[in-house]
């Protein structure tokens, strides 16, 4: 699929392997999302752009690189996006920080915007958008849309779940944006969870029911 990539990294694989069992308890859940949300956050950031720069090592003056002036802006999906934002971070320290809160409207099902929160030079920054699970795409098309008409226009999407249906959907939907996944699962169920999938991302973030 155009635009879309699947880690296959055995450290990645390995972590998914343990946020995906029921008996992982919500401790080691957020510490498994946030490692790999930062082993996924390197592949992310492979393209950023570099600079070359003149420096002294205790040897001698040397050109080396560095990362040139890209701005960086990482915003989740609340809540269970929250669950991401550390571990790239760690990564990447000097993004700013937005966040986008969406609900289902029970009697028109679509996506409503209830909490946006973006930099002031959104038109300005590369921003990953993060959630950990792409089912239906509802919300990941909602939000990408809700940034892009405050002036954003280079955006990312990273989950570490998905089902092919929302891929799809967020495909159709924003075509130029990348799709970073940790897994591409079988499908969504006819509760649209992800199937085999890990249950509900936010309930095992934070404990809740």
């Amino acid at each position: 699929m155009e635009n879309v990539f699947v880690m296959d990294h055995p450290l990645i694989q390995h972590k998914i392997s343990i946020i995906r069992d029921k008996n992982t308890g919500s401790k080691e859940f957020r510490e498994a999302v946030k490692e790999i949300s930062m082993l996924m956050g390197y592949e992310v950031t492979r393209n950023l752009p570099l600079e070359e720069v003149e420096i002294e090592t205790p040897v001698c003056k040397t050109k080396s690189k560095v990362i040139a002036g890209r701005k960086l802006g990482i915003v989740p999906i609340l809540r269970a996006g929250l669950g991401m934002v550390d571990g790239l971070l760690s990564l990447v320290p000097a993004a700013k920080v937005g966040h986008i809160g969406l609900y289902r409207d029970p009697d028109t099902l679509e996506p409503v915007e209830y909490y946006c929160k973006l930099p002031v030079d959104v038109q300005e920054r590369e921003l990953i958008v993060v959630d950990p699970m792409l089912a239906t795409g509802g919300s990941a098309i909602a939000a990408i849309k809700f940034i892009k008409d405050r002036g954003a226009s280079n955006i990312k999407l990273v989950c570490l779940i998905a089902a092919p249906e929302g891929v799809k959907a967020v495909q159709e939907a924003h075509p130029e944006v990348e799709i970073y996944l940790g897994s591409l699962d079988e499908k969504l169920n006819d509760h649209a969870y992800i199937v085999p999938g890990l249950g509900d991302a936010g309930d095992r973030l934070f404990g809740t029911k």
